[in-house]
């Protein structure tokens, strides 16, 4: 099969993103960990699908796979590039579109400056909404990691975060630590991981270890979970600067009950086709 593709990045998070609209596209675990492949493949942390809408009132269908073949709920920085590369492509004309994903309805758009937002949905914290074992609902859990005790947020932005402060995320167990809460037992979908640094009441540094990905150079729907903790805990305001190692995110939230929004930069680096 000769796919055509388009390489994505959103703060340095990248993607490969394919039409499915246009024509049936159908990927096995093997044909996306091929994609995904930075030395054999074309490279990416997420592959993304585009297809056509299943359901009423939306205009198209999106499909998010991580670098090793498993297909996940969310993608915040992905749904960025999803509404720039629809746009592009001459798929859609609206500057708002509205997507339906694995974790729910999103609502990504193009403001006249050309930057790019996305409505994330409301964020949610049962613990069975994560999901993630815990007999009652609380700001914060302690969680036991190989002898060593944390406490961290626990929420779902349509895909799981466990949320961690920490003083200095340059300093942070990124590597060790994020893996091993990842496949923690009291997380049956596994986790994202989220070190959370807070400089100012609208400033943070952020990095995050991405279920199925590893370490990326931003996470949109981490940093989404992150300012949603922050905030919760009183630490952080309603609009904050999130500082990735890829670039900025910007991320607003007006509180309990309310959407979650995320702006960044969404852009094309190059297109291909490759033989699956």
């Amino acid at each position: 099969m000769l796919l055509p593709f388009t390489k994505m990045q959103g703060a340095g998070n990248d993607f490969v993103v394919i039409d499915g609209v246009s024509r049936a596209v159908s990927l096995t675990p093997e044909q996306v960990r091929r994609l995904a492949d930075r030395r054999f493949g074309v490279g990416c942390d997420q592959v993304l699908v585009v297809e056509p809408a299943r359901a009423s009132g939306a205009d198209f269908g999106y499909r998010i796979f991580n670098a090793d073949g498993g297909e996940v709920e969310q993608c915040g920085n992905g749904a960025r590039c999803f509404v720039r590369f629809v746009r592009d492509k001459g798929l859609t004309a609206k500057d708002e579109i509205v997507v339906d994903t694995r974790g729910g309805r999103i609502h990504p758009r193009v403001s006249p400056d050309g930057g790019v937002s996305v409505n994330m949905g409301v964020p949610r914290f049962l613990p069975s909404e994560v999901p993630f074992v815990a007999d009652t609902p609380a700001l914060v859990y302690p969680l036991e990691v190989e002898g060593g005790a944390y406490e961290v947020s626990v929420l779902s932005v349509g895909n799981p975060h466990a949320v961690m402060l920490v003083p200095d995320v340059d300093t942070a167990p990124v590597a060790t630590l994020g893996p091993r809460i990842e496949h923690h037992v009291r997380f049956p979908n596994r986790v994202n991981v989220g070190f959370l640094e807070i400089r100012s009441a609208t400033r943070a540094r952020l990095r995050v270890w991405e279920r199925g990905v590893g370490e990326t150079l931003a996470c949109g729907s981490g940093a989404c979970a992150a300012v949603v903790a922050g905030r919760r805990l009183g630490r952080l305001g309603d609009t904050v600067e999130v500082a990735v190692r890829g670039g900025t995110l910007s991320v607003a939230w007006a509180g309990e009950g309310e959407p979650v929004w995320l702006t960044g930069p969404a852009t094309t680096v190059f297109e291909g086709t490759i033989e699956l």
